[in-house]
């Protein structure tokens, strides 16, 4: 598949077992040899997982605590939900096992909130963006990249139990850990102090994308 233009909608999809899990539309900034680069903003349209629109609208935690064990039964539902409160930038290089994500405050004048990396299969072209599939395990950066932490390693853990990461899983998540260390440590790709992500702000003329109608489909690239 060609390159993808800057502005044109791209659809990261999070499937599992051939069956799409989540679906996110997003604009590419830029598609080249390193990375896609794709960009976010409140208003873009998501499917996501009913027990995971219930737990932000309630804060019920016993709703999300039923996400992993319908994701490894197979039997989750999806509804329409809009991306809220935050713009954020997604940095997704091939053939890697993570991604990089920087959020900001559109209301606060655009600043850099933090960083995020999230762990995850790697990427597969699709004709309508990329699949992929979220492993769980995510690491928060400090916007100045003065500390980290590691997120949801309980769930990670509940995920392998399951078979939803499976060890071959979790074996590149190991190496990516590091990986992903070094790159904060190093002050490399989208933390390097010239990429310019500090200052990103979204195109004004680029509207918050819809989904198009074949994301449920999932099929050869």
């Amino acid at each position: 598949m060609g390159a993808l233009r800057p502005g044109e909608t791209a659809v990261r999809r999070d499937v599992f077992r051939a069956k799409v899990w989540s679906a996110h539309a997003l604009r590419v900034v830029e598609d080249g040899p390193e990375a896609l680069v794709l960009g976010g903003r409140p208003g873009a349209e998501l499917l996501a997982p009913t027990t995971w629109i219930e737990w932000l609208l309630t804060g019920d935690e016993a709703a999300r605590a039923r996400a992993l064990p319908n994701l490894a039964d197979g039997r989750w539902q999806l509804d329409r939900w809009s991306w809220r409160s935050t713009a954020h930038l997604q940095w997704v290089p091939p053939d890697v096992w993570f991604s990089v994500h920087a959020f900001y405050d559109p209301s606060g004048g655009h600043r850099l909130t933090h960083w995020y990396v999230n762990f995850q299969q790697p990427m597969r072209r699709t004709p309508i963006g990329f699949d992929t599939f979220d492993l769980l395990l995510d690491l928060v950066i400090a916007p100045d990249l003065s500390q980290w932490r590691w997120k949801d390693e309980d769930e990670y853990a509940h995920g392998r139990r399951l078979g939803v990461v499976t060890e071959v899983d979790h074996r590149a998540v190991e190496k990516a850990r590091e990986e992903a260390t070094a790159m904060v440590e190093e002050r490399t790709g989208p933390f390097a102090a010239a990429s310019g992500w500090r200052n990103w702000r979204p195109e004004p003329h680029w509207p918050a994308p819809p989904l198009p109608a074949d994301t449920l489909t999932v099929g050869l690239p």
